[in-house]
């Protein structure tokens, strides 16, 4: 029921900061678990960030603990991907995802927004 839109991603040296955002539609957004994905050319999807229901409990990936906080917004429909001290392993395209599970298996989530690239240069 709910539908995602990404914003925020683009160009950005190492070292920087970038926020996303996902816009979610309809009026069941409480109700999901969200989470941040990302795929680089020729990878797979990997998990990024999850938060659960509440916003009260959060996981990240190893790879990006320290540098990126996710955070959810339930009043406004929004879900949010701080991004700092960003290097070029980071490029990739960003995907948010809702699921009725907090996982970090993508398989888990149903519905997902078309994402929005981030470019690291070095």
């Amino acid at each position: 029921q709910v539908q995602l839109v990404e914003s925020g991603g683009g160009l950005v040296q190492s070292g920087g900061s970038l926020r996303l955002s996902c816009a979610a539609s309809g009026h069941t957004f409480r109700s999901y678990v969200m989470g941040w994905f990302r795929q680089a050319p020729g990878k797979e999807r990997d998990f990024v960030a999850a938060v659960d229901r509440s916003g009260g409990s959060t996981n990240y990936a190893d790879s990006v603990k320290g540098r990126f906080t996710i955070s959810r917004i339930n009043f406004k429909n929004e879900v949010h991907l701080q991004m700092n001290s960003l290097t070029p392993e980071d490029t990739a395209v960003y995907y948010c995802a809702a699921g009725p599970f907090y996982d970090s298996d993508p398989a888990r989530y149903n519905t997902w927004g078309q994402g929005t690239q981030v470019t690291v240069s070095s």
